[in-house]
């Protein structure tokens, strides 16, 4: 069976130069999916995050997926939320989680002093092209499990509350 960072490298591999990652502005290739994801996991290794919850907060946008797969090559695992959902929630989950870190982008950055965090925010843009650290980044896959969670959705379930789903 594949893991999910394993189909990343397989595809730089096999099509380095074919898009991976596109909206109506912009398109990410392989190549730049994977460079940018092993910088992102590099610096989160790099700040002492480990198997943690790292929060994305950020416009709909490929670079979302490239903070996803970094989160994953740091040994984190990411819990994605937007701006468009409802400020009461985003603070339940906040909550909820106790996150010691989120990676925003330049729009999202500044909603965060609305919510209830006292964890650090990193910008996208600063952290997606520092130098990869390849012994880290190694060292990382060498101790992760196919039982290690990926991501945690909060659904609302019947009561409204949000509650943390892990895959």
């Amino acid at each position: 069976m594949t893991n999910i960072l394993e189909y990343l490298e397989h595809s730089v591999n096999r099509v380095p130069d074919k898009v991976a990652f596109a909206d109506e502005t912009v398109g990410l290739t392989f190549r730049q999916t994977y460079d940018a994801a092993r910088a992102v996991g590099s610096f989160l290794a790099a700040e002492g995050l480990y198997k943690q919850p790292v929060v994305v907060f950020k416009k709909k946008h490929p670079t979302t997926l490239v903070s996803f797969f970094g989160i994953m090559y740091s040994g984190n695992y990411y819990v994605p939320l937007d701006d468009e959902m409802p400020h009461h929630r985003i603070d339940l989950i906040l909550k909820t989680l106790r996150p010691s870190a989120m990676i925003c982008d330049a729009d999202t950055a500044p909603l965060v002093k609305d919510f209830d965090y006292s964890g650090k925010v990193y910008i996208y843009d600063d952290i997606c092209n520092r130098p990869v650290d390849e012994e880290t980044l190694h060292s990382i896959r060498q101790r992760q499990l196919d039982t290690d969670p990926i991501y945690i959705v909060f659904t609302s379930g019947s009561t409204g509350v949000p509650k943390g789903v892990t895959a």
